[in-house]
């Protein structure tokens, strides 16, 4: 699914050019579920956008489905993005004024998909995630953890063959992001791809992979189990 073959990236900041990515080269195939790791400051979160088609490379190549996107430009970009990957961020994201069930229904707006098709897949998608009697509670009715998996069916909406989650347990205490790797390891049991960033080593454990970073390069890449 994934293949990145000696990706470079980097930033400019005033004068200087600050080198993220150094040479880095994966593969994911499709039903993986990958933990990204590595301090700060090492590249996890660009390698991550990048796979997300959130930032593109300056030197190597990347294909995602079989497809090259190394070159494509902002609205080729989007289209990937909006049909093949759902994003769960650290930050839920969520509107605040509208219940769960419109939050998840957001991304079918931007696809012209009809009203009654949105909430029939809306609710279709939390109860994927054990949420569907919430479906009318706004975010400030819920817990943390209950306005993650909300996210997490908006990131399901579209049936994306590849979920990409930065940090997605941060804001959460231990058991909370617990059940959050669970929810996780169930639906990369249905099939659903996984690449993950995380900084906590306990929540890296849960996901099948894990690659680490150090200073832009991958300097380890080991199964979990």
């Amino acid at each position: 699914m994934i293949e990145l073959n000696a990706v470079h990236k980097q930033y400019r900041i005033g004068d200087m050019i600050l080198p993220v990515l150094k040479g880095v080269s994966l593969k994911v195939e499709a039903g993986e579920f990958v933990a990204i790791m590595g301090p700060s400051g090492s590249g996890k979160t660009t390698l991550l956008n990048i796979i997300g088609c959130l930032d593109n490379v300056d030197d190597g190549s990347y294909r995602f489905v079989g497809e090259t996107v190394e070159n494509a430009d902002d609205d080729q970009l989007a289209v990937i993005r909006n049909h093949h990957i759902g994003f769960v961020f650290q930050i839920f994201n969520l509107i605040p004024r509208i219940d769960a069930l419109r939050n998840v229904e957001l991304p079918m707006l931007y696809g012209g998909v009809a009203p009654t098709e949105r909430r029939r897949r809306a609710l279709q998608a939390l109860e994927r995630v054990a949420l569907a009697e919430r479906a009318r509670h706004t975010p400030a009715q819920l817990s943390g953890g209950q306005q993650q998996r909300v996210a997490i069916a908006r990131a399901l909406i579209n049936e994306p063959d590849l979920l990409v989650a930065d940090e997605p347990t941060g804001n959460l205490d231990s058991a909370t992001g617990g059940e959050i790797m669970e929810l996780f390891r169930e639906l990369n049991t249905a099939g659903t791809t996984i690449v993950m960033v995380t900084h906590e080593e306990d929540i890296a454990a849960r996901a099948r992979r894990i690659v680490r970073l150090r200073d832009g390069q991958i300097v380890s890449d080991s199964l979990t189990q």
